[in-house]
């Protein structure tokens, strides 16, 4: 259980992330995530990152039973800060990041697709942030990279999902595969990337994060005030406290 970090093709490092069972992080999973995408990164054999996660879904967010065992705001902000750093190591690792998806990515798992460079998801993948239904905000930032202005508001306001499929027609899901060839997929499009020259392709990825139209850091970091507000308002508690009663396997 954890992040782990393996090395099956050359130049390809797959970080993979494990917390059953449903992969919702807590506090230090988020800063282990963001250590080892950084870790890889830096790595001058690595020319290309592939996040994973075992289980039968990719992301639930953030461990909500956690902050329910927090009667201080502790966990709240662990959450916020190590979600940011997790974000950001995505986006700024220095090589490029195919995310490969399986079930569920939701809430902070957002966070992560919306910020790597590529996507392969599986049939069964559905994306989606269940916040307003788990006392929080935030991700609108990311999972705007994903889906047209409007599409995105109306899945915020409403914490539906979107399949694979749809966001594949979007353009925002590089190849939609069965679930067992997910790996495979996503190893051959890394692989591909990994076998441009080294330099070159970091270059690459700091050149189109520089024309980037949005700072992800700081326009998340602008959702996540709003956050703590909804938490210091009460309404975040009083939303959270129903978490549990209908489904278990969905977070913030």
């Amino acid at each position: 259980m954890g992040v782990s970090t393996s090395r099956p093709d050359k130049g390809v490092a797959v970080v993979t992330v494990d917390f059953p069972p449903v992969n919702a992080l807590p506090v230090r999973g988020w800063y282990e995530l963001a250590d080892a995408l950084r870790a890889a990164g830096r790595d001058p054999e690595t020319r290309c990152v592939v996040l994973a996660a075992a289980g039968r879904g990719f992301n639930a967010g953030v461990d909500i039973k956690e902050m329910q065992r927090d009667a201080g705001h502790g966990a709240l902000l662990g959450a916020n800060r190590g979600c940011a750093e997790a974000f950001a190591a995505v986006y700024e690792c220095e090589v490029p990041v195919v995310a490969a998806v399986q079930g569920f990515c939701l809430g902070g798992g957002i966070g992560l697709v919306g910020n790597a460079d590529a996507i392969v998801a599986a049939e069964d993948a559905v994306f989606g942030l269940p916040e307003l239904d788990r006392g929080a905000l935030g991700a609108a930032t990311h999972l705007a990279r994903l889906v047209p202005q409007h599409l995105m508001r109306a899945l915020y306001y409403t914490s539906r999902t979107a399949t694979a499929a749809e966001l594949h027609a979007h353009g925002s899901v590089w190849k939609v595969v069965p679930g067992a060839e997910l790996a495979a997929a996503a190893l051959e499009l890394a692989a591909e990337i990994a076998a441009k020259d080294g330099t070159l392709i970091r270059l690459a990825k700091a050149a189109i994060n520089g024309i980037d139209p949005v700072d992800v850091r700081r326009s998340y970091r602008f959702e996540q005030g709003f956050t703590f507000e909804a938490d210091l308002s009460g309404v975040a508690d009083r939303v959270r406290s129903t978490f549990g009663s209908e489904r278990t396997e969905a977070s913030s």
